[in-house]
């Protein structure tokens, strides 16, 4: 990766005063936007109650970090923007910055992480801890307040399930993006719902109520101009717009919208079951409870056509220890919490190699 600088994002550091306050940014990186947080390290104390999140002093939203989808140099952009409008709210300086957990979509690999790593160190001083992550494992602390153990499933624009163990072992299923199959997304629910439509038109599928909803919601006159609407921009957050379509359609009773989104339920519970059977989660007979962590727009718990209740009902009958969980705090928190998490760690190590002393 190429050294990237936009020093004009920093112009703002030169009419504020240095130190003060020093504090963690948590960044939740996803294909549809960027949030960060600042967040103060300053409850760390015996007393503080590990199940409250400490206050937040800003947060920032951006467009999408996922490299995958906007690029390489886009995204380092719009990390870098986030950021520094986080610590502008927060009137500080990066000199005040004492860990980055960065945890965005499309960090897959080691080498993804050491490229995020390297440009973050030409950004920050030396002495500031870094932790790049996919964005799946900020959405798991915000579930369980810093503590890496568990399943999340996120459903948003794009999907992925990840789990971790007690002694550090992890996997994931799904998160390859809409080409390679997160039928469970709200780009796939979408996808399909488009499809369907032109199925509908050409005699190859079923008419559904599907066609005159995504004219209408499109200012569209014929199903056939859809292909026009769909290449135009086919980017994966444009095209999960319209999810809300399909489940309307659903609710209505439309079979085919019904059908697609039971397909999506099955694809996202497959995707956690994958993830509970290679790590164990569940236990040897099946029935240990373990945390799920739902996060994302497709499982938000405010439609007749409950995607989440669903899919938590399809594993139930596999896990019957799955204990799902809303999150109280949004996943950038949830990355800020695993740096604050190895803070105090870290404290309590060096406090203890002191009394040794």
């Amino acid at each position: 990766m190429k050294r990237y600088r936009n020093r004009e994002i920093w112009d703002f550091e030169h009419e504020l005063i240095g130190g003060g306050q020093k504090l963690i940014l948590g960044l939740d990186g996803g294909t549809t936007d960027t949030v960060c947080i600042c967040m103060p390290i300053t409850p760390f104390t015996p007393s503080h109650n590990p199940l409250e999140a400490p206050p937040v002093y800003a947060r920032a939203v951006a467009g999408c970090s996922n490299h995958n989808s906007v690029g390489e140099i886009a995204a380092r952009e719009t990390l870098e923007q986030v950021m520094a409008e986080a610590l502008l709210k927060s009137g500080s300086t990066r000199s005040a910055v004492r860990a980055v957990c960065l945890a965005v979509s499309g960090v897959n690999h080691p080498t993804d992480q050491q490229r995020i790593l390297d440009w973050l160190r030409d950004i920050f001083s030396s002495d500031v801890e870094f932790f790049v992550e996919n964005d799946a494992v900020a959405a798991l602390a915000s579930g369980t307040m810093g503590k890496l153990h568990g399943c999340v499933l996120i459903a948003g624009t794009g999907t992925i399930a990840y789990g971790y163990t007690e002694d550090g072992r992890e996997a994931r299923a799904s998160g390859a993006g809409p080409v390679l199959g997160d039928w469970g997304s709200g780009y796939g629910i979408a996808a399909k719902g488009l499809t369907a439509v032109i199925r509908a038109y050409d005699g190859r599928g079923p008419q559904t109520m599907l066609t005159c909803r995504m004219l209408h919601e499109l200012q569209l006159s014929s199903p056939d101009e859809l292909i026009g609407w769909t290449y135009a921009d086919s980017s994966w957050a444009r095209i999960a717009t319209l999810v809300p379509v399909v489940v309307s359609c659903a609710e209505a009773g439309d079979q085919v919208a019904n059908d697609i989104l039971f397909h999506a339920v099955h694809e996202l519970a497959s995707s956690v079951k994958a993830v509970v059977h290679r790590l164990g989660l569940c236990g040897k007979d099946g029935k240990d409870t373990f945390p799920l962590v739902m996060v994302g727009g497709i499982l938000e718990a405010n439609r007749r056509w409950d995607i989440g209740k669903e899919v938590i009902s399809c594993l139930a009958k596999d896990f019957p220890g799955t204990h799902p969980i809303r999150p109280k705090v949004e996943p950038a928190v949830g990355a800020a919490l695993l740096a604050w998490n190895y803070l105090i760690e870290q404290a309590q190590l060096d406090q203890s190699e002191a009394d040794y002393n």
